[in-house]
C-alpha cells in the first residue's frame, strides 16, 4: 500500500469516527472547520485518484453517518433530507455560478444564513402538526414529534387548512446555552461542547419534559412537500409558509448578479458574530424552481445549491495578563486579559486558557503577541503564540497554589486537568456549596431550590451553609414570591433537617470523591463527626472500599480550618452529628446486585436501594449478566428490555416487600 492509499484509507477512519461523534454521540472532539478541511483532503485524493473511491466513502452517502437510535420509530422521508456541497472561497462560489450559467439562462439566487442544528422534516395534515422527524441519514429518520411539540416557534396549527411537509433547522440560542452549561456544571454532568450539539442532544432525550426545558427554536428553510400548493419561486415559497406561521431564515436575500451574491455573503460574515444563536455558513440556492428540476441533483447533493463555509477570522493582539477566576465547582480558571480586538463581529478584550496545561502546551507568556479566533464563530480562543515578536520583557505565568478569593489551598489531583480550591466557605463557589448542602440526597431541605438560594446570596442572607440556621421567618417572608405560610414551611424543613442522619450530613458537605454511598459507608465506620475528621489516611484506608484517592480528599477536607469552623457552628445550632448505624445481622441479600428503573408505586428509589444495603445487597446503575434482580416499576425503561433479553430475574415492588418481610 502507498502512501497516499494508505493515508486515503486513514481519512474515511478518522472521518467515519468524528461523523459518529458528531451526528450520533452529540460530542464532537474537533471543529467543524477541522473537519470539514478532512473532508476537503478526502475529495481531493478522490478527485486525483478515483480509483481508489469506494462504496462506505463519505462522498458516495448521504451522510457520513446519523443511526437512527432504537429507542425512537423510524421515519422514511417521502422526500429525501439532503446535504450540500460545500465551498470555502469566493473561487469556489463563482465556479458554482458559472456552472450554473452553462445550463439555465439568467438564473436568480437566493442567499440564505445557514442556521447551525439539527434538521428536521415537519408534516402537517389539513394545518394541523402530525409528526416531526429527524434528519437520520437523510432517507431515514427517527420520530420525535412529542419532543418537537415542546418548541415553541413550531406551529400547532398553520393559518390554512393544508397539507405540507417542511424542512427546518431545530438550534439552541446562545443564552439558552449558557443556561443549561451552567446547570450542567451545577449537577456534576459533562457540558455540551456547543449550542448545536446541546440541540441534537435536547431534541433526542426519550423525556419531553426535558425537552421542553432547554428552550430551543427553529427557523424553517423549505417545502419539502405539499399536494395543494405550487411554486415557481423559492424566494416566494418561504415568504409564503411565514405567512402560515413559520418562522424563516432572518437572513434571506434574493440576488440577480455574482456581485450581489457575493455581498450577501460578506454581508452575513460581517453580522455573524452578533447574532444571538450560531451560523455555520451561507446558503446560495437557484431560485427558480423549474430551473432547479433542469439542473437536477446527485445521490447525495442538489446541483442548484451550495454551502459557503466561512474559515474561522484570525486577528493578533496582545496578551496583557492572565487573572484567576474561580468557578462555582471551585476550580481556577486562568483568563487571558487581551488588548481589545474585533474578531468575527463582536469586540474580544478577555477569553479562557482552560487550565494549566493548556497555558503550558501554548507556551504562552504574559506580553507574548498572540493570534486569537472565534472558536465556531462563538467562542474566542488563543490559537498561537507569535514568537518571532518577543523582545525579552514577557513574563512566565505560574497557577496560584491558594485560591485568590478565600485563601484556601488549591489542589489539582492525580488525573484531573483543574486545580481547585479546597475551601468550603469560599465565596465564589458558595452558590454550588449551598445548593448541594440542601439537596434532597443531603440535608434534604424541602423548598430550598436553587433560584431561592441565588435570592438569598444576592441580598446577602447567606455567607456560608450554617447562616441557613439561624434565617429568620420575617426575613424569609419578605423575599419575593414567599410570603408567611412559605416562610414558615421553610422554617420547619430547616428545622427538621437538624435530625438528618449522619450520612446525608457527611454527604452535604459535598467532599471530593465522597457521594451519598460512600457517606453511607463513613457513617456506618464513625459513631460521629468527631471521629472521622479525626481518622488518619491510614486509618480510614484500612475501610472496606475507601481507596488512596478518597482517604487522602476525605484527610485533607477535614484539616482545612474552614471546614473546622463550619462544624463547630452546626454543632452550635443542633445539626445532628452522630451516627445511628446499627449492625444489621440479617443479610439475605449479601452476595446479590440489584438494579432499579421505572417509578415504583408506593417508595421511592433511594428508599428502596436502603433496605437493599440493610440486608447486606448492592445497587446497580445497569443491567449485566451478573445482575440477580431487577425491581421494575412503571414505565420501565430499556434497563427492563436489556434484563428480560438476559433472562434476569424481573420483580415488582409487591414482590420485593415480600422478600424483606
Amino acid at each position: 500500500m502507498n502512501k497516499i492509499e494508505k493515508r486515503y484509507k486513514e481519512l474515511k477512519e478518522i472521518i467515519a469516527y468524528h461523523a459518529n461523534l458528531y451526528y450520533n454521540m452529540d460530542e464532537p472532539e474537533i471543529s467543524d472547520f477541522e473537519y470539514d478541511m478532512l473532508m476537503v483532503e478526502l475529495k481531493n485524493i478522490e478527485r486525483e485518484h478515483p480509483e481508489l473511491i469506494t462504496s462506505d466513502s463519505p462522498t458516495q452517502v448521504i451522510v457520513a453517518t446519523g443511526k437512527v437510535d432504537s429507542h425512537f420509530s423510524e421515519v422514511t422521508h417521502q422526500v429525501p433530507l439532503q446535504s450540500l456541497q460545500d465551498v470555502f472561497n469566493t473561487a469556489d462560489v463563482v465556479n458554482f455560478m458559472e456552472k450554473i450559467e452553462k445550463v439555465v439562462a439568467n438564473p436568480e439566487y437566493v442567499v440564505e444564513a445557514k442556521i447551525d442544528g439539527l434538521s428536521v422534516a415537519l408534516e402537517y395534515k389539513k394545518g394541523q402538526f402530525v409528526k416531526g422527524s429527524t434528519r437520520g441519514n437523510g432517507l431515514v429518520g427517527e420520530d420525535v414529534t412529542l419532543n418537537l411539540k415542546t418548541i415553541k416557534s413550531i406551529p400547532q396549527t398553520l393559518s390554512e387548512p393544508i397539507d405540507i411537509t417542511v424542512r427546518g433547522e431545530v438550534y439552541l440560542p446562545h443564552k439558552d446555552f449558557e443556561r443549561i452549561n451552567e446547570e450542567r456544571e451545577l449537577a456534576g454532568e459533562k457540558l455540551f461542547a456547543n449550542p448545536r450539539n446541546a440541540a441534537a442532544g435536547s431534541l433526542r432525550q426519550l423525556d419531553p419534559e426535558v425537552t421542553a426545558s432547554r428552550n430551543l427554536a427553529i427557523f424553517v428553510f423549505n417545502i419539502q412537500v405539499s399536494p395543494d400548493i405550487t411554486f415557481t419561486s423559492h424566494y416566494e415559497s418561504l415568504k409564503y409558509i411565514e405567512r402560515l406561521g413559520f418562522v424563516i431564515s432572518p437572513f434571506l436575500k434574493r440576488c440577480n448578479t455574482p456581485q450581489e451574491v457575493l455581498a450577501a455573503i460578506d454581508e452575513i460574515g460581517e453580522n455573524r458574530g452578533g447574532l444571538a444563536f450560531d451560523i455555520d455558513g451561507a446558503v446560495l440556492k437557484v431560485d427558480s424552481l423549474a430551473q432547479r428540476e433542469e439542473l437536477g441533483v446527485t445521490t447525495k447533493v442538489p446541483k442548484w445549491a451550495v454551502a459557503y463555509k466561512y474559515p474561522p477570522e484570525k486577528k493578533e493582539t496582545i496578551l496583557k495578563d492572565i487573572v484567576i477566576q474561580v468557578g462555582r465547582t471551585g476550580a481556577l480558571t486562568p483568563v487571558a486579559i487581551l488588548e481589545p480586538v474585533r474578531v468575527a463581529g463582536s469586540v474580544i478584550s478577555k477569553t479562557t486558557l482552560h487550565n494549566e496545561d493548556f497555558i503550558k502546551e501554548k507556551g504562552l507568556k504574559i506580553g507574548d503577541h498572540v493570534m486569537i479566533q472565534k472558536a465556531g464563530d462563538v467562542i474566542p480562543e488563543v490559537v498561537e503564540v507569535l514568537l518571532d515578536k518577543r523582545d525579552g520583557s514577557e513574563i512566565d505565568f505560574e497557577m496560584p497554589k491558594v485560591c485568590p478569593i478565600c485563601g484556601a489551598e488549591a489542589v489539582r489531583e492525580d488525573g484531573e486537568a483543574a486545580i481547585r480550591c479546597t475551601g468550603i466557605e469560599c465565596p465564589a463557589r458558595l452558590f454550588r456549596t449551598i445548593v448541594h448542602f440542601v439537596s434532597r440526597d443531603a440535608m434534604d431541605i424541602e423548598g430550598f431550590g436553587p433560584a431561592l438560594v441565588e435570592m438569598m446570596l444576592d441580598k446577602g442572607m447567606l455567607k456560608n451553609v450554617a447562616d441557613i440556621y439561624e434565617l429568620s421567618l420575617e426575613e424569609i417572608a419578605d423575599l419575593d414570591r414567599m410570603g408567611d405560610k412559605s416562610a414558615s414551611n421553610l422554617i420547619n424543613a430547616i428545622e427538621k433537617s437538624k435530625t438528618n442522619s449522619l450520612e446525608k450530613l457527611i454527604n452535604s458537605f459535598g467532599i471530593r470523591h465522597i457521594g451519598l454511598k460512600s457517606a453511607k459507608m463513613l457513617a456506618k465506620n464513625f459513631k460521629d463527626i468527631d471521629a472521622l475528621m479525626n481518622a488518619s489516611y491510614d486509618e480510614l484506608c484500612q475501610i472496606n472500599e475507601v481507596g488512596n484517592i478518597m482517604a487522602e480528599s476525605i484527610v485533607k477536607f477535614f484539616d482545612n480550618q474552614q471546614t473546622k469552623d463550619l462544624i463547630e457552628r452546626l454543632k452550635a445550632v443542633g445539626v445532628n452529628m452522630q451516627s445511628d448505624h446499627k449492625e444489621n445481622e440479617d443479610n439475605r441479600f449479601e452476595g446479590m446486585t440489584f438494579v432499579l428503573t421505572g417509578t415504583l408505586p408506593t417508595m421511592s428509589r433511594s428508599e428502596a436501594s436502603e433496605i437493599i444495603e440493610n440486608f447486606g445487597g448492592k445497587v446497580s446503575g445497569s443491567v449485566s449478566k451478573k445482575t440477580t434482580y431487577v425491581l421494575a416499576g412503571e414505565e420501565a425503561g430499556s434497563k427492563l428490555d436489556k434484563a428480560l433479553d438476559l433472562g434476569i430475574n424481573v420483580i415488582d415492588e409487591a414482590q420485593f416487600i415480600e422478600m424483606t418481610k
